[in-house]
């Protein structure tokens, strides 16, 4: 039986960074993972294989296509009856794919990081090891780690009364395959993977209905920033409804017929293809939790303390399979701090300053409070808002809708939220969480150089306007 310091389960963002961060700090690894893709392991988990990566090549893929039918003439350029491959839009996002998940298997190897594909799950504790048994096709393997850290990651939540079967009801796997541009797309699910897989195939002719349970478009976000993207993607020719209710889903051999009820009234959508967005459930099952008394929470989520601690000795759980956001930059920054943990050191980490990005065009970002949160809370605040419209990068770009919030304490001037709505702002936020993280005031970004043209002076505008002196506004 081989015999490790730490094992990791679970190779996405979370788990393969956690066991890098590890085999540096000296300790004997091996992390254990279970994706196959096209009938191969592969590493990076739902993050590389079905979600961030091949979500943005697609989405700049689409973009491409929509700026070449309806932008570039701005610019003076012309193309004549232009066509979309979707074969070959696929197959690049399956390259990049590829490309990564070698990619991760090389800093394995570079690290002295044992890698080990199949499925785990605890098989005893004893005399303060653990047993993890791996399942690979059908071989059984037996490993020992002094740590174990738990990086199983989620899976999409689907409707109870639908099975989801990737050809006509789609989750955000089917939608990541579709092989021909859908007539209609209906989407059950405004958040991050309903709105971008929808940008996705409206952008190359598809009809898209997005239908939503909560009232509110994006409650999550700054109410003034959520309602912007709104207006924008409603001019794009999405379809959104808030406040809706699910009836009765026929999934027909041509057709998926979805009943629903919108202000008081009955509708029925006969739709091509559709996709369930609705959320992400933690991947705890076949763990064998039980079997050594890891706890888990009623929603199946593993329960840690704030250093992602479980109640069993040195067993450790990271990303989406604990609470906080789902997100995967969340998750590899938490896998570096566990494996920093474990070699005695104190990393920091600030749930306040983890970014947000929704990859719409406009784009969407934000960190710390939205406004509607720090009047709720009763804290006294100042803002300022500067628009990408004055920009002149963003007139070059032809891209200048959207704007930079920027909430300061009253009385401090310490910056408490940023919220973004525009071009490459997923790249702008990252000022903002630097700031905060060294708990800057907006007079602090007000006194900064920002480059000239740039973006990133809308967020040096909205800094000004803070203390209102902005200057272009």
């Amino acid at each position: 039986m081989q015999n490790f310091d730490v094992v990791v389960i679970g190779g996405g963002p979370g788990g393969y960074v956690a066991a890098i961060r590890a085999a540096q700090l000296g300790f004997s690894t091996a992390c254990i993972d279970g994706y196959v893709r096209n009938d191969k392991y592969s590493l990076g988990g739902t993050c590389l294989n079905v979600g961030c990566i091949p979500s943005k090549v697609l989405l700049q893929s689409s973009e491409n296509y929509a700026e070449l039918t309806h932008s570039f003439a701005d610019h003076g350029i012309s193309c004549e009856n232009p066509q979309i491959d979707i074969k070959k839009m696929l197959a690049r996002k399956e390259d990049i794919i590829n490309k990564n998940a070698n990619g991760i298997s090389f800093l394995f190897k570079k690290n002295k990081i044992t890698e080990i594909h199949g499925w785990a799950s605890f098989k005893q504790a004893d005399s303060g090891k653990y047993i993890i048994s791996v399942d690979d096709k059908g071989i059984q393997q037996e490993i020992s780690a002094t740590h174990v850290i738990v990086a199983t990651g989620s899976n999409s939540r689907h409707l109870p009364q639908l099975a989801t079967d990737n050809i006509n009801v789609l989750d955000n796997e089917g939608a990541l395959d579709l092989n021909a541009v859908p007539k209609e797309l209906c989407v059950i699910g405004a958040g991050v993977i309903g709105l971008e897989m929808g940008s996705v195939w409206s952008r190359v002719g598809a009809k898209v209905t997005v239908l939503e349970v909560m009232d509110k478009f994006l409650p999550a976000a700054d109410e003034q920033a959520a309602k912007e993207l709104h207006k924008n993607l409603l001019k794009q020719g999405l379809v959104i409804k808030n406040g809706v209710k699910i009836g009765e889903i026929k999934n027909g051999k041509k057709k998926v017929t979805i009943n629903y009820e919108h202000n008081g009234e009955q509708h029925k959508l006969e739709a091509d293809k559709l996709l369930v967005s609705i959320g992400r459930v933690p991947n705890t099952n076949g763990l064998n939790a039980e079997v050594v008394g890891l706890k888990l929470d009623e929603r199946g989520f593993i329960v840690v303390d704030d250093e992602c601690r479980t109640n069993l000795p040195n067993v450790w759980a990271i990303g989406d399979v604990v609470r906080g956001p789902m997100l995967a930059h969340k998750a590899s920054e938490e896998g570096v701090i566990v494996a920093e943990r474990i070699a005695g050191q104190h990393p920091h980490f600030d749930f306040n300053t983890v970014p947000w990005v929704i990859y719409t065009n406009p784009e969407i970002a934000w960190v710390g409070k939205t406004e509607q949160q720090l009047q709720a809370e009763g804290v006294a605040f100042k803002k300022g808002v500067a628009s990408f419209m004055a920009n002149g990068r963003a007139l070059g770009l032809g891209n200048s809708v959207g704007f930079v919030k920027m909430l300061a304490c009253e009385q401090t001037d310490r910056i408490l939220g940023v919220h973004m709505v525009g071009p490459f702002v997923s790249e702008l936020i990252s000022e903002a969480v630097v700031a905060m993280e060294f708990m800057a005031s907006s007079e602090d970004l007000a006194r900064i150089i920002h480059a000239h043209p740039s973006l990133s002076e809308v967020t040096h505008e909205a800094a000004l306007a803070c203390d209102k002196r902005q200057l272009h506004g």
